[in-house]
């Protein structure tokens, strides 16, 4: 849809029209916000294809020590939790959280997101999640519908590379191709981990029909440039602990449509991450149920 279309439309003065409250008026404004600039995300040649140089190498030290620090956890018995967020997920909690980011972490062209959910699985156990983390053929039916496929393209001692296709929808719907890197590692019986590193995203255009190719990189809209997924889990107190971090880069939003549109923007990884980890929780349940 071209912009002046949108602003000749019937539906656009018919807004207009309804001399809408202050409250209603950032409403609308910001449900506008949204359309024109999906609209502009989805029509134009102009958006960032790539991250620049400057925001990939900022994202990678970003990781470098998010993953020290996971390292060290890892590698230690020492509960990851504190008890009074522990009693909390034992009572039915479960817990999200946007992780600070440092000062001074503006990155050129680019947003930098990074969630923490964590909730309690009573009466499981490590080999348990273990087994069905690795049971990638059951990711579309673990996490339908954001999963649509999953083959695993290589195993190794430690890991697999896995490509799955994710689907997205939000204001628009988003297909991507994701050539992922998998370890998979334990301290001991009752304590493990998982990494998780995107190799490649591809964004799907017309996927499912007889026209769906990947987008070159001089197409693609930055929706979602690197995604790391980091799993901690911990067996205890008739249960399992499970922790679940993400940290993911996409392109930035224009500064005049900002206020409007970066909240929504970054509502996605957590809304994301919310459903990755109730979608689990289920799947460890059904799996116990059959």
């Amino acid at each position: 849809m071209r912009v002046d279309a949108l602003f000749s439309s019937p539906e656009w003065w018919m807004i207009q029209s309804m001399k809408p409250s202050f409250a209603a008026r950032r409403t609308s404004g910001f449900i506008f916000g949204l359309i024109f600039f999906w609209t502009f995300a989805a029509g134009s040649r102009l958006t960032a294809a790539e991250p620049k140089p400057e925001a990939v190498t900022a994202f990678n030290e970003y990781v470098a020590q998010v993953e020290s620090r996971l390292e060290q956890q890892h590698h230690s018995a020492t509960r990851f939790l504190a008890p009074e967020d522990a009693a909390r997920l034992r009572a039915g909690e479960q817990i999200m959280e946007q992780v600070p980011l440092p000062s001074g972490t503006d990155l050129p062209g680019a947003m930098l997101h990074h969630w923490r959910g964590t909730a309690f699985a009573k009466g499981f156990t490590a080999a348990q999640f273990e087994r069905m983390m690795k049971d990638f053929q059951a990711y579309p039916s673990f996490y339908a519908p954001q999963v649509a496929q999953a083959h695993v393209l290589a195993h190794r001692a430690d890991g697999f590379q896995l490509l799955m296709r994710t689907r997205q929808e939000h204001v628009i719907t988003v297909v991507l191709d994701m050539n992922l890197d998998i370890a998979f590692g334990q301290l001991d019986a009752r304590h493990g981990y998982s990494v998780s590193r995107s190799t490649q995203i591809s964004e799907i255009d017309s996927p499912g029909s007889d026209k769906e190719r990947a987008l070159n990189m001089k197409e693609n809209h930055g929706f979602l440039w690197r995604l790391n997924t980091y799993w901690s889990y911990e067996e205890g107190d008739g249960g399992l602990y499970m922790q679940i971090e993400t940290v993911s880069l996409s392109r930035s939003v224009p500064e005049a449509l900002a206020w409007a549109i970066k909240p929504f923007v970054e509502s996605v990884p957590k809304e994301s991450l919310e459903f990755t980890l109730a979608s689990t929780c289920d799947a460890l349940r059904n799996s116990k149920a059959s």
